[in-house]
């Protein structure tokens, strides 16, 4: 008895009944959408998180060359393709990363913060109290234009009393700048006033000479030793510079062995070694959060990282290790 035939909802073909998967595309028949099916399509169509990572994981750590080889031999459905190894790992390495990067860039701006209020208090204290010849520089253009402006000898007096109370006005010059850092950011970014970010960092509205002079030596500082938007910014673009400098990698590859394959050969030997770092410095990095790796044990890891480049050199290209040596060098 004959199986009234199926149509295929994803390709239009017809097939018999009787098959669990469309023989033209492979869509399962019966695929009812769940929970459960749409987060594994998602996982197993984007990242290929299936039995196939697990199976590239040790030969990818401990078998230098082996799965860009196996690759160019035909075995491409055995291990995780190159460029999808590429692209999981790497979304690992840069979300482990990123926590690194934040802490590091809070601490620098909290240092940052604290030498750049201590500057600036100092410049302020070191300068409290205006001299005779500094009263005397202010107080000049009013003299000489005495009569043009209408004034009095009492009311250069007046004003002469006025700039002396006001450069003696007290101030506390230890005033702790706890502003928000992402607020005064976006007023510099979109040309505001000075008087606009002065506020933002917290100066009261009756401020004196010299606490005015506080905040703009505070925003110079600010200003200038933005260290921690800096680092933020390299992290950032940390993406965008790999995606130039792997085929940059691999043309270089390419160079020093010409007669081995297609520019796509190196490509593929690139992918996987690009996919060992980022394995390795995300167990590095997972680990160092958890428990402070000693510097020496570091600097092995580093070291061990030119060793599988010279051993997967070797073993994918096939050449004396002599020569090996010299390239990977």
């Amino acid at each position: 008895m004959e199986t009234n035939p199926i149509t295929c909802p994803n390709c239009d073909n017809e097939y018999k009944g009787e098959f669990a998967f469309c023989p033209h595309c492979g869509q399962k028949s019966n695929d009812e959408l769940t929970i459960g099916v749409l987060f594994y399509n998602t996982i197993s169509n984007y990242f290929s998180f299936d039995a196939r990572f697990f199976k590239s994981f040790i030969p990818l750590v401990f078998k230098p060359g082996y799965l860009a080889s196996k690759f160019l031999q035909g075995k491409r459905l055995m291990y995780l393709h190159p460029a999808q190894m590429y692209l999981f790992i790497s979304v690992i390495f840069f979300f482990i990363l990123s926590f690194d990067v934040r802490e590091t860039t809070q601490k620098v701006d909290a240092q940052m913060k604290d030498e750049f209020t201590s500057k600036a208090a100092d410049t302020v204290e070191s300068k409290q109290g205006l001299d005779s010849l500094q009263i005397e520089k202010l107080m000049k253009p009013l003299k000489e234009n005495k009569s043009k402006l209408g004034l009095k000898d009492e009311d250069l007096q007046l004003a002469d009393s006025l700039i002396k109370a006001e450069s003696t006005k007290p101030m506390n010059v230890n005033r702790s700048f706890s502003f928000n850092g992402n607020n005064v950011d976006s007023l510099i970014t979109s040309g505001a006033s000075d008087a606009m970010i002065y506020k933002e960092m917290g100066m009261s509205e009756d401020a004196g000479y010299f606490e005015r002079k506080m905040y703009s030596q505070a925003l110079k500082f600010y200003k200038e030793k933005g260290i921690g938007s800096i680092i933020q910014t390299f992290f950032d673009t940390i993406p965008i510079a790999l995606f130039f400098l792997l085929p940059l990698f691999a043309l270089i590859l390419k160079i020093f062995y010409f007669n081995k394959g297609n520019y796509s050969h190196h490509l593929v030997f690139s992918f996987y070694f690009f996919s060992f770092l980022f394995t390795i410095l995300s167990i590095v990095f997972g680990i160092n959060r958890i428990w402070d790796i000693p510097d020496w044990i570091d600097w092995i890891i580093v070291f061990s990282t030119f060793i599988y480049f010279f051993l997967a050199l070797k073993n994918f290209y096939r050449q004396h290790w002599f020569l090996s040596l010299f390239k990977s060098g």
